[in-house]
């Protein structure tokens, strides 16, 4: 019994290894990977906004967001985030005057401002797309080590995802959480997932 015991344990000890190693590769490629198939609206995920200036790295996800939106790849553009501890103005109000002082029409652009997580962004972006009676296919642009985390959550709340990430660095650690996160939003789902950050 003991020796069944042993290997019932190093048996799943390898899945787990196994499911976290595949899960590891998975993110790195999504990371790695650029899909700009024409779509109905480009959805920006939300990022940090100082008093209405968006942050460097929130400025790159507007700015590819810009770039693909004059490239035709979506009449649409929806910016996503809500207010931060302390914040004055939400991130999705930043990234409309942002996109207003880059020269895309107010009619070109929607704006989620509740979002305090990836979960709420995209399901928010969801409803307004389906309100406006455009088609549920997307592409979102975030940093390149949330791509495939992000694309999963697109799917649980009903939009045809496709993931155009920035050119932005990705270090090991990034990579490494997104694992866990991924890891752990397949076996539970990423609602619940949201819950718990």
């Amino acid at each position: 019994m003991l020796r069944w015991a042993v290997r019932l344990s190093l048996a799943a000890v390898a899945i787990v290894v196994l499911y976290i190693g595949v899960t590891f590769a998975q993110v790195w490629w999504a990371s790695r990977s650029d899909d700009t198939t024409p779509a109905s609206a480009v959805v920006v995920m939300g990022a940090a906004q100082w008093n209405g200036k968006p942050s460097p790295v929130l400025q790159k996800r507007l700015d590819h967001a810009v770039e693909l939106y004059r490239q035709g790849v979506a009449p649409l553009i929806v910016v996503t985030g809500g207010k931060q501890t302390g914040d004055a103005v939400t991130q999705g109000l930043s990234g409309y005057q942002y996109l207003r002082d880059q020269g895309v029409p107010d009619d070109a652009i929607k704006v989620e401002v509740h979002g305090t997580n990836s979960y709420e962004e995209l399901s928010a972006s969801a409803l307004i797309l389906s309100d406006a009676g455009t088609g549920d296919d997307v592409v979102i642009v975030t940093d390149p080590y949330h791509a495939l985390r992000a694309q999963q959550i697109a799917d649980e709340v009903g939009l045809a995802a496709h993931v155009s990430p920035t050119d932005s660095s990705v270090g090991l650690r990034q990579l490494a959480r997104e694992t866990v996160a991924v890891s752990l939003g397949r076996i539970i789902g990423y609602r619940r997932l949201a819950s718990f950050r």
